[in-house]
């Protein structure tokens, strides 16, 4: 199979030097439209896929981001590996801002978002104990480590629902009593949905602040986020750029079965599945289907 990186970030990440054939497309999908347009090129010989999350100018809080249609139009075009980079706090003082966090667990607490492509008429349960994979959150650490990035391996992602920081009282329940590591806004159902799809998935948290939990931070200032923001861009396209050497042109099925998440996980009967359900899941999974 061939290796395509689908990139979601924000757009100062798809500057990158090299990137041959670069084009903006267009994607339409059962489940509405994408964010944006999705840049496509080639690197290193690799192909990939950039996907703006919020959308160019920042157009989509992390509730309307439209989870669905983006894991879909890039699983549409082919993608095989997604790399998910996106600013956090920190609730680990060693965890600092400017530092990188190759997320392996999340805990989620959103409540207003759809987490499924599937629902009534073509139910499927996909298993999300290990909701990253392991061989490509290698390849981020490696990556970032040749970069010069102060990286972490293994943290827990606390995913809020937002816009709203955490007030204290939250922070110190994330941090103290649910040990969490990063806590950030966009990566549920981001993670779910990949899996469903079966397109591999890691996570990159770029640590902005210490969220509201620090005695000697304070509350989240958003000036010192957006300050953090341009260092942490740079490191996070000099990660990228990396990548594709890392993970080659061509790769072998996973071996942790990120891209066989479907294989038991339809619950419904053949004869019982409705049509247009079917049809409108072809992409995500016809493989099963």
């Amino acid at each position: 199979m061939d290796t395509m990186i689908g990139v979601i970030g924000g757009s100062g990440l798809y500057e990158i030097e090299g990137l041959a054939d670069a084009d903006w497309v267009t994607l339409e999908t059962p489940f509405g439209d994408p964010s944006d347009q999705i840049l496509t090129g080639t690197l290193d010989g690799v192909k990939m896929a950039f996907l703006p999350r919020h959308g160019r100018g920042h157009v989509h809080s992390p509730t309307t981001v439209p989870y669905r249609a983006n894991i879909h139009a890039l699983k549409s075009l082919g993608v095989t590996d997604i790399i998910s980079v996106s600013a956090c706090g920190s609730f680990r003082e060693e965890m600092a801002p400017g530092d990188f966090v190759i997320v392996d667990q999340f805990i989620d607490r959103t409540v207003s978002r759809e987490k499924s492509f599937f629902g009534s008429g073509l139910v499927a349960h996909v298993s999300v104990a290990h909701p990253v994979c392991m061989r490509l959150a290698a390849a981020c650490q490696a990556a970032a480590e040749a970069s010069g990035v102060s990286v972490h391996m293994g943290g827990t992602y606390l995913a809020m629902e937002g816009p709203q920081f955490s007030s204290l009282a939250e922070s110190k329940l994330y941090r103290e009593v649910w040990g969490c590591d990063v806590i950030g806004m966009t990566n549920m159902p981001e993670a779910k949905l990949a899996r469903e799809a079966e397109i591999d998935y890691a996570s990159v948290a770029m640590i902005t602040d210490y969220d509201s939990w620090h005695p000697h931070h304070g509350e989240v200032d958003i000036a010192d986020i957006i300050a953090t923001l341009g260092a942490n861009s740079d490191n996070a396209r000099a990660l990228i750029a990396r990548l594709p050497k890392l993970l080659g042109t061509t790769r072998d099925t996973c071996p942790h079965g990120c891209d066989r998440a479907l294989d038991f996980a339809v619950m419904t009967a053949p004869e019982k599945r409705d049509p247009d359900m079917v049809a409108k899941l072809s992409t995500i999974a016809g493989r099963v289907l």
